[in-house]
């Protein structure tokens, strides 16, 4: 799972120096969200669900003490929305716990645990930065996670452990071919929607998007295909606040159509790529916006169309024949393509480096 390294065309060293200790507790769960139950189950198993101090549901679990790791594991627990403070020293189970640990209907556990990893800090920025991708290499995720999320880098190997479970119990992850895919979740899109254009916002902060910026699109003409710019790309690029381009005769009246193309990529401070079908015409404009050294964001509804050297650059992956995919879609490629301008290198093509011993 991987990210590349930002600045540089080789991936970071790895020594065997222990990595300096972080300086500060980590902001994420220290436990996963199957393992924070654990208080709120022995609360309603040994107090009838009523509010109890910190002390007495210690006591439940057979614990003389409520400090040190008990207490990181109530603060596990408030984080992912299982337990709450009534009061100084007082637990209470949420019904958020409840509605896994009692559920009075078949779906309430898994979009309970679904609920919980968006409640949860880091855990949750990181699901919705890669939601509907596969997870890149380990040494590229790695640098992810320390450059972007800011996770110490001894606290690495802890925190992909609680994500990767996390995920796994809430069934937001499967397998592609060897890799793992991060799935979009009901909780998500509502959250989405509900937020407007808050979290579009949000991301743009350090984009710097000027009113002038272009965003290329290459994607092929033809139906069904080409319909998707109108109802899905041209809104989406134009809601992170770039004029979306096409190579068509409509966007480039006449002239010799690979001249218009050329300059088009060229004035384009970032690129989206539709993959699907492998479009030998996408597939060229795309060779030569990687030649310019320009971030794309690349987008395909399966992985057998997006050629094995591109597969370590984020790829955005849509399926069809859900009813949602457009909206979908649309809020992916608007966060990707501010997300690639505020760290390009996140969706430029570097040739894959050797590894380094």
């Amino acid at each position: 799972m991987a990210k590349r390294a930002a600045k540089s065309t080789t991936v970071k060293k790895t020594t065997n120096k222990a990595a300096a200790p972080s300086s500060h507790a980590p902001s994420y769960p220290r436990h996963s969200s199957e393992a924070s139950l654990r208080i709120p189950r022995a609360i309603l198993d040994e107090n009838a669900g009523k509010p109890s101090t910190d002390a007495k549901a210690a006591e439940f679990l057979g614990l003389k003490t409520a400090k040190g790791p008990f207490a990181v594991e109530i603060s596990s627990g408030i984080k992912f929305g299982f337990l709450t403070r009534p009061s100084t020293g007082t637990l209470e189970v949420t019904d958020l716990a409840k509605q896994i640990l009692r559920p009075k209907a078949s779906s309430d556990v898994t979009s309970g645990y679904q609920q919980a990893v968006l409640n949860a800090p880091t855990i949750s920025d990181v699901y919705m930065h890669y939601r509907g991708e596969n997870l890149p290499d380990r040494q590229f995720f790695d640098n992810a996670l320390e450059d972007t999320f800011k996770i110490p880098r001894d606290k690495l190997s802890e925190f992909k452990d609680i994500f990767t479970h996390c995920l796994t119990v809430a069934k937001l992850v499967e397998q592609h071919d060897g890799r793992t895919r991060v799935l979009h979740s009901a909780a998500a899109d509502s959250e989405i929607s509900s937020e407007g254009d808050e979290r579009i916002e949000k991301i743009s902060k350090g984009a710097n998007v000027k009113s002038t910026d272009t965003c290329f699109v290459m994607m092929p003409f033809g139906d069904p295909i080409g319909k998707y710019y109108e109802v899905v790309y041209k809104p989406a690029i134009q809601k992170a606040g770039l004029t979306p381009i096409r190579a068509d005769d409509e966007i480039f009246g006449a002239g010799k159509i690979m001249d218009q193309v050329w300059l088009g990529i060229n004035n384009a401070k970032i690129l989206v790529a539709e993959l699907t079908g492998k479009n030998p015409n996408v597939f060229y404009e795309l060779g030569l916006a990687h030649a310019l050294n320009k971030p794309v964001v690349l987008v395909s509804s399966n992985e057998e169309d997006v050629p094995f050297d591109l597969r370590h650059i984020r790829v955005i992956y849509y399926d069809y024949s859900d009813p949602f995919w457009g909206q979908k879609l649309m809020a992916k490629v608007a966060e990707n393509v501010l997300s690639a301008l505020k760290k390009p290198e996140e969706a430029m093509f570097r040739p894959l480096a050797k590894d380094v011993t």
